[in-house]
């Protein structure tokens, strides 16, 4: 039986290995990553420095889902760095496939919204969802965000072509 007891908290630069092994499980679960199994080859440091990024930058956050100590899911939010388009930024969110239908993917995108609201910089959150991601599209129509339009050709997967449906988020 799968526990269902989840916390949601920011990532800690201690998280970078088991946040690597999580995304390359993902990698193998879901079809609807922009990469596929083998091809996320980042390093602890690397990762590190991505989370070290975040908790200093007040217009990126990196957030993670616990289970009794184990990470699994996460969301990562970066906004552009000029002038001009540090008001908007886009995310992704994973979460394993364990623990699909438990609520965390929306649980983190709550946290994500609530602070956009409350950092006075965020004024819009961006995302590209695959079109065939239809349980995530709904989710994201439920809070809020609207379609925005597509862009064709954006997935290749076994000669495939899919499209991305891009949504947005527009905070008060």
């Amino acid at each position: 039986m799968v526990d269902k007891k989840f916390i949601i908290r920011e990532a800690k630069k201690e998280d970078a290995s088991q946040l690597i092994e999580l995304i390359k499980t993902i990698a193998n679960e879901s079809k609807f990553l922009t990469f596929a199994e083998g091809e996320f080859n980042t390093t602890v440091e690397e990762e590190e420095d991505i989370i070290e990024m975040s908790l200093q930058d007040h217009t990126s956050l990196f957030l993670v889902a616990e289970i009794s100590g184990k990470i699994v899911g996460n969301l990562y939010f970066s906004s552009g760095t000029r002038s001009k388009t540090i008001h908007f930024g886009k995310f992704g969110v994973s979460v394993k496939k364990a623990y699909w239908r438990l609520g965390i993917a929306k649980k983190m995108m709550f946290f994500l919204i609530d602070w956009a609201k409350t950092n006075k910089i965020t004024r819009k959150i961006n995302l590209e969802v695959h079109e065939e991601n239809i349980n995530a599209i709904h989710l994201y129509e439920k809070l809020g965000f609207v379609v925005e339009g597509k862009i064709s050709r954006y997935f290749c997967e076994k000669h495939t072509f899919h499209s991305a449906i891009i949504m947005g988020l527009e905070i008060d």
